[in-house]
């Protein structure tokens, strides 16, 4: 069973940075696999539909991008879970949309962001494989809240 990881709250400095790459020599490792879970299972627990790893301490880039329906986020659309270690987003449309945002760093704060549409994703699987694709909607959404943890910026600071 995956370990329960506490979740760093809005002030806390390791929010506030520039999270570091994962190295080519971390990809594959059992380290990279346990905080992969961890983190998978703290967004659980949490009702999170994403979590970055600056979110429980660990400033690396590695996100999980998981949209489904809970009590945070009722009408979430259902995905599988998605880990990206080394995400960049590529490029954003020029549409976007507006839509509420929570964060498990800023507990019972909510707030209306504007987000690019449809984005489209490079990023590396625990592997080292290098994916691209893109999202839209609500995933879209996911995955620019998260890419922002790991450059220092929390959804409160786009309001």
């Amino acid at each position: 069973m995956a370990v329960i990881l506490p979740v760093a709250q809005r002030g806390e400095a390791v929010l506030a940075i520039t999270a570091a790459p994962v190295a080519e020599t971390e990809f594959g490792s059992e380290w990279l696999q346990q905080l992969t879970a961890a983190l998978h299972a703290t967004m659980l627990e949490r009702n999170g539909v994403g979590i970055a790893a600056p979110q429980v301490y660990i400033s690396k880039r590695v996100i999980i991008v998981a949209s489904r329906s809970n009590p945070r986020y009722p009408d979430a659309p259902e995905m599988d879970a998605v880990v990206m270690v080394n995400p960049e987003i590529l490029s954003f449309s020029d549409t976007t949309l507006w839509g509420e945002e929570g964060c498990l760093s800023v507990p019972n704060e909510r707030g209306e962001v504007a987000r690019a549409e449809y984005i489209r994703v490079r990023y590396q699987t625990l592997s080292g494989e290098a994916v691209e694709t893109a999202f839209s909607g609500f995933p879209a959404r996911i995955v620019q809240h998260e890419v922002d943890h790991l450059n220092g910026v929390l959804f409160v600071d786009r309001l």
